[in-house]
């Protein structure tokens, strides 16, 4: 018994020794607040959304998602089926085509954000990179260094700072309502990414080995292909499957624009009123971002076990 009391006088001593850090309680209380007027100002707490009309329009919505065929009679699971199946007929095609931009997409990303990460590491783009003990370079190829470091760092920013909807009314503009619009789209968006977690993941490298091969004679790029690229190679496809992920659901959401995938279904019948055909477009979007993530799960997987 007087060890259980001598702990829990510990403990309480303890509790009263402990750092406060002040600034991170002041911070929580203000953005509690915060969240409190929010709430409170922008009309979130009224009850409007419960109204009789919305809630008759909400049941009729939910009436609408059951296939059209079966609205108006008992459940039939033969019409169901032939239903489902001239569905499929169109579903499939732009469940391709959706996959297809995802893949094209994160492809030329990878390709544009390895260049852009190995051209943005401020580790690498100095005038004697991992040679700390070299002759001092002039101030003029100093300036010309920095001044290239720092071109590839703010268009890595200016590419993922737009969002791949803004890229691709862009494109649409430039190349008209294709497949092409949502690649480009996607594509300059995440090499901005990839190229700027590339050039981190190069960054926190450890250059003392980086060091030795640069003291026996080794070149930048003989550096950067024998010691660099191997060692970020496996955190570099982390990254790359992931955002392939990303990919593949904001290659329906483009569809919206007028690009064929299954996005320009999900608007059609959003348009036409099919909600049931809404419906079966959303979840073979879903459905097929599902299968991405475990593809992609499983090439991580396989990368990091490799490591």
């Amino acid at each position: 018994m007087d060890a259980t009391i001598e702990r829990e006088v510990i403990i309480r001593q303890l509790r009263r020794e402990r750092p406060r850090r002040h600034f991170l309680r002041t911070s929580g209380i203000v953005f509690g607040l915060l969240v409190l007027h929010a709430w409170t100002v922008g009309g979130v707490m009224t009850l409007d959304g419960l109204s009789p009309r919305r809630l008759t329009n909400l049941q009729r919505f939910l009436g609408e998602l059951r296939p059209h065929p079966l609205q108006e009679r008992s459940w039939d699971w033969g019409v169901a089926v032939t239903w489902a199946t001239a569905l499929a007929t169109r579903a499939a095609p732009a469940a391709a085509t959706t996959l297809a931009i995802s893949i094209v997409a994160i492809t030329l990303a990878g390709l544009g954000g390895a260049v852009l990460g190995f051209a943005g590491a401020r580790t690498l783009v100095s005038p004697e990179p991992y040679a700390p003990e070299a002759r001092a370079p002039s101030a003029a190829v100093r300036a010309s260094w920095t001044a290239w470091l720092w071109i590839v760092r703010a268009l890595l920013i200016f590419f993922r700072a737009i969002p791949e909807y803004v890229w691709a009314f862009i494109a649409l503009a430039v190349v008209g309502a294709n497949v092409w619009a949502a690649v480009a789209a996607l594509a300059i968006h995440n090499a901005g990414i990839l190229g700027k977690l590339t050039a981190e993941v190069i960054e926190n490298l450890e250059p003392q080995r980086f060091s030795a091969l640069r003291a026996l004679g080794a070149t930048r790029l003989q550096i950067v292909l024998v010691a660099i690229r191997p060692s970020i190679l496996p955190r570099v496809l982390l990254l790359f499957f992931y955002r392939w992920e990303s990919c593949l659901r904001e290659a329906t959401v483009l569809g919206m624009l007028g690009i064929v995938s299954l996005g320009f279904y999900v608007q059609d019948a959003r348009a036409r009123q099919y909600y049931d055909v809404m419906l079966a477009m959303i979840l073979t979007g879903s459905l097929l971002v599902m299968i991405g993530d475990v593809v992609s799960a499983g090439a991580r997987g396989r990368v990091r076990r490799a490591r």
